[in-house]
């Protein structure tokens, strides 16, 4: 597997980031550094050994220290990873979290406001 090979796994998978989980960065390391809170931990530790094995491929002597299987291996689960990634429902998920966290605060608010009118004896 060439250097070119790897860079070309690293930029699929950095594009994937930015496609799916809109995470915007110039390199694979800068979207991780940005949406390491988007990825599972397995995937990000493969996204991250991907990442090394690019910046060590750019370098000849140390291209030859490359597990070519391990770079596949973690191309791949990257790849499935972010291939199953649904942008439509992810953000219908987080609006429905943000309208059902507001509708929450208004009923404990809505049950706050009656229970002091009825200490006060308005109720």
């Amino acid at each position: 597997m060439g250097a070119a090979t790897i860079q070309q796994m690293a930029d699929r998978v950095a594009a994937l980031l930015d496609e799916k989980l809109h995470v915007r960065g110039r390199t694979l390391g800068d979207r991780l550094r940005r949406g390491a809170g988007k990825l599972p931990r397995a995937v990000r530790a493969e996204a991250r050994f991907l990442e090394s094995a690019a910046a060590q491929a750019q370098h000849p002597k140390l291209m030859v220290q490359i597990d070519d299987g391990r770079v596949a291996k973690a191309c791949d689960a990257c790849l499935r990873f972010l291939n199953g990634v649904d942008s439509k429902a992810r953000r219908r998920t987080m609006v429905m979290d943000i309208v059902t966290s507001i509708a929450f605060r208004l009923l404990i608010s809505l049950l706050l406001v009656l229970a002091v009118l009825y200490w006060r004896g308005f109720l």
